[in-house]
């Protein structure tokens, strides 16, 4: 397909999405009362975060008449990890998933690379190239008309004392503000709530020395190195080819489990049922499932494990927990059951975890957020940190007060990214499900703002005087003695 055709049939896939959109009454029709507080106007939704799933939350808020806004710290076309600190040369995903297209079959990946390349190229393909999904994003933002203020960090998240709205403070290129709104989305991914989960044995070392496989760094750098990988996941896969690809001298992944898992346990429980139902489950039942998959551990995927054994200087070291690291000199000694290995240069990807101190704009409300450790107590070997440490969440995503009364207005704040996952399953941040969370989210804030307004709306309807009838539509009848 030449580039004249691809431009055209794209023209021609936005003219159908466009008339999609028209026959479905997109966006919905404005209800909303426009609230102030002091004199001052206030936001329906702030959106924290312009990924995939702020996108998706914002689109779905807007089919239910429900304006939001989007801040995101990074520069357009860098939102989410896609262009900066994912490594992976595709998606995990299966190519054919809908992601956050909300059910409109011309909004869907497939239907604008199809546009662009042709069915052929789609066939071709086997997943989808994660720079190509960005681009991708960044053509749903423009088609849907999203509202997203970028170079928009912010820096803290406070609830009224009254609890009728949360304060947004801002730091943006113009300088430092702030806005009202009367609910927040925190769509911030997968590290949402916190940050890096970093390994203590790290602190031995100087910073330079030293990344999570999350971090945005010149991977340049480490050629030449000898460059240790501690894990075994996707990030780490990614990570060592990426170093292996960069000129590395050498890459040891140092693996604890004496084997890579080979089933992903957590594709296995991806059912629509599950999608729907997880939050209707037990406490028991979600603990369960949940737990199951962690413990499983997730494999890394064929082509990226792949892509680092391609490379002779790659090695794979099983049942290699680390027990100590010890700078010496320019390099460091890294001790494991296997024996000691010497690197220049280390790689931790060991995942994420809740953290608030690493995310200071949670100051004001970390403390008072419920998590699962204050209501659920796991059966004796059933422990498990990560949930442990998951927000309680409501049926919206909401956060509850760990004591009620003590921070009004929380309940306007819905955790839409990844820590939610205990409470209502894997709907708010992973491709798969990422429509039916957003839907759900929107739904749920439609009926919160419906419930809270009642009153206004009551009032317009009891003013409401459009007719249906004028009067002249019929002549009463005479009664039946005087009729000719």
């Amino acid at each position: 397909m030449t580039t004249s055709d691809s431009v055209s049939s794209l023209a021609a896939l936005e003219a159908r999405l466009a008339q999609d959109l028209d026959y479905l009454g997109f966006p919905g029709r404005q209800w909303m009362p426009v609230r102030q507080k002091d004199g001052e106007a206030m936001l329906d939704v702030a959106v924290i975060g312009g990924g995939q799933a702020g996108l998706a939350a914002s689109v779905a808020l807007a089919q239910q008449g429900i304006r939001a806004v989007i801040f995101d710290r990074s520069p357009a076309g860098k939102e989410g990890p896609w262009a900066t600190t994912a490594r992976m040369e595709t998606l995990r995903s299966p190519k054919e998933l809908t992601g956050p297209a909300l059910g409109l079959p011309s909004l869907t990946f497939r239907a604008w690379f199809d546009a662009q390349f042709g069915r052929e190229a789609w066939t071709a393909m086997d997943k989808i190239p994660r720079l190509q999904w960005m681009d991708y994003l960044a053509w749903y933002r423009r088609v849907m008309n999203v509202d997203v203020r970028n170079d928009t960090a912010v820096t803290g998240i406070h609830p009224l004392p009254d609890g009728t709205a949360v304060r947004l403070d801002l730091r943006t290129s113009a300088g430092v503000q702030s806005v009202l709104a009367r609910r927040v989305v925190l769509a911030t991914g997968r590290d949402g709530l916190g940050g890096p989960a970093v390994p203590a044995f790290v602190n031995a070392l100087p910073r330079s020395r030293w990344a999570h496989s999350s971090d945005d760094m010149d991977y340049g750098q480490l050629a030449g190195l000898r460059v240790g990988v501690v894990g075994a996941g996707s990030s780490a896969m990614d990570s060592a080819a990426t170093a292996l690809e960069a000129g590395a001298r050498s890459v040891e992944l140092l693996i604890r489990r004496p084997d890579l898992p080979r089933v992903n346990k957590g594709k296995g429980a991806g059912v629509p049922g599950l999608t729907q139902g997880h939050f209707d489950l037990s406490d028991e039942r979600k603990w369960r499932i949940r737990h199951y998959i962690n413990v499983a551990n997730v494999p890394p995927p064929h082509g990226s494990t792949l892509r680092v054994s391609a490379f002779p200087n790659a090695f794979f070291n099983f049942g290699c927990p680390i027990l100590s690291v010890a700078p010496q000199g320019d390099s460091m000694r890294v001790s494991t059951p296997k024996g000691d290995f010497e690197f220049d240069f280390l790689i931790v990807s060991t995942g994420f975890k809740v953290d608030w101190p690493n995310r200071p704009e949670f100051d004001s409300i970390a403390s008072h957020i419920r998590t699962w450790k204050d209501r659920f107590v796991p059966a004796p070997g059933d422990e498990d940190q990560e949930l442990a440490d998951s927000p309680d969440l409501g049926p919206v995503f909401e956060f509850k007060e760990r004591v009620p009364g003590e921070c009004p207005g929380l309940e306007r704040i819905h955790c839409f990214c990844y820590p939610a996952a205990l409470s209502h399953g894997t709907v708010s941040g992973d491709i798969p499900a990422i429509s039916d969370g957003a839907k759900r989210l929107a739904s749920g804030v439609a009926s919160l703002f419906y419930r809270e307004d009642f009153d206004h709306h009551f009032a317009n309807l009891e003013a409401y005087s459009e007719p249906e009838l004028f009067g002249d539509e019929w002549t009463p009848a005479p009664p039946p003695g005087e009729r000719t």
